[in-house]
């Protein structure tokens, strides 16, 4: 989908992700400032611009909403919602509610969404389920999460973190997972858990984690780590990079940025960082989800 439009004088106007959140940018074709014309609050995926260069529609998601149509007036930023796609469905299901927070460790600024089940009561226990995005660059926006929605609605707390590697928070922040996964962002991820295990609804002895990909990857690592969670859903993981580094479609351009040199450079840090390293060591129930054409991980 379009995510950029020259208005045929003298600007250009686009889309851009920060903090986990998307925003509608002019910029001059010439040198200038950027300016915020809308956003925030949602994760928008396409713009198209009108014939006259005034006003433009975008397709927007937003975290009680899977997405529709927004009519925005460029000079000012005022904006309409166009359509109501699935206004019927949500009014008869009420879409899980969603909490942001932060907190700081270890020179970073993590931040968190808790999805909540729609009639969520401070007085009742709660498992918490912990959700881990791909990537490791990959993140959690503002959005409408299919996945965390089932769960949250089925009666789970679901935390959904980003953690240093995760996009939109700036390049240091994104590049801090490099020669490191397992590492820090690890040690993020469960100190979210630790932190909001605190509150009165969660049971602390019922929490589970999930993940795809990087996901799956973080899984397989942090079961073989930490043995709090009661079960764990790994999908489509990367939990040998030796291995990897050999067979996947992107594992040379890829392993060699993130996990610091080629196999015969770095044989020992990957062997460190590989989850299937430590698999004596897990005691948590896995299933393990893997498509059979998947040639990544």
């Amino acid at each position: 989908p379009p995510v950029l439009s020259w208005t045929g004088d003298d600007r250009i106007l686009f889309l851009g992700d920060a903090q986990g959140e998307s925003f509608l940018y002019e910029v001059p074709t010439e040198r200038g400032q950027v300016r915020t014309v809308a956003g925030g609050g949602c994760q928008t995926t396409a713009l198209t611009l009108d014939r006259q260069a005034s006003q433009v529609v975008i397709l927007s998601a937003s975290p009680d909403s899977p997405g529709d149509l927004f009519q925005i007036n460029i000079a000012s930023g005022a904006g309409c919602k166009l359509t109501g796609v699935n206004r019927e469905y949500l009014d008869e299901h009420p879409p899980a509610t969603m909490e942001k927070f932060s907190f700081e460790r270890a020179g970073f600024g993590i931040e968190c969404r808790l999805w909540f089940p729609p009639d969520f009561q401070t007085t009742r226990n709660y498992p918490l389920l912990l959700d881990v995005h791909g990537g490791p660059n990959g993140a959690f926006y503002d959005s409408f999460n299919a996945i965390q929605q089932v769960l949250a609605t089925a009666g789970y707390l679901v935390l959904a973190v980003n953690p240093r590697g995760s996009s939109t928070y700036g390049d240091d922040f994104m590049k801090a997972v490099m020669k490191d996964w397992g590492g820090e962002d690890y040690l993020d991820l469960m100190a979210a858990v630790d932190l909001v295990s605190e509150r009165p609804y969660v049971d602390s002895d019922r929490l589970g984690i999930h993940g795809y990909s990087y996901g799956g990857f973080m899984t397989s690592w942090t079961v073989g780590h930490d043995d709090r969670f009661r079960a764990a859903v790994v999908g489509a993981p990367c939990t040998d990079l030796y291995s990897m580094y050999g067979t996947s479609d992107i594992g040379i351009s890829f392993g060699e940025v993130q996990w610091g040199g080629s196999l015969f450079d770095a044989a020992d840090e990957l062997i460190k960082h590989s989850p299937i390293t430590y698999a004596k060591d897990v005691s948590t129930p896995v299933l393990l989800l893997h498509g059979e054409a998947d040639n990544r991980c």
